[in-house]
């Protein structure tokens, strides 16, 4: 399964889902839904967005965890 580690890099960035949200330039609704694991995709072009913004690598953000 793969986990999101996007509130992780924010807090480390220390930046506010608002802020994030206008940088990236999606609504904070689906930064939320990116954030709590519920997308069920992302477009690169956002994951791209986030890494320049967060200054990271989607390594940072997206992390694979074996299945139970």
């Amino acid at each position: 399964m793969i986990t999101i580690n996007l509130d992780v890099v924010m807090a480390k960035r220390k930046i506010s889902s608002g802020e994030l949200a206008d940088k990236v330039g999606i609504t904070q609704a689906n930064l939320s839904i990116l954030k709590t694991g519920k997308a069920k995709a992302v477009r690169f072009s956002t994951l791209e967005k986030l890494c320049e913004v967060l200054e990271c690598q989607p390594g940072d953000i997206l992390e694979y965890k074996k299945g139970e």
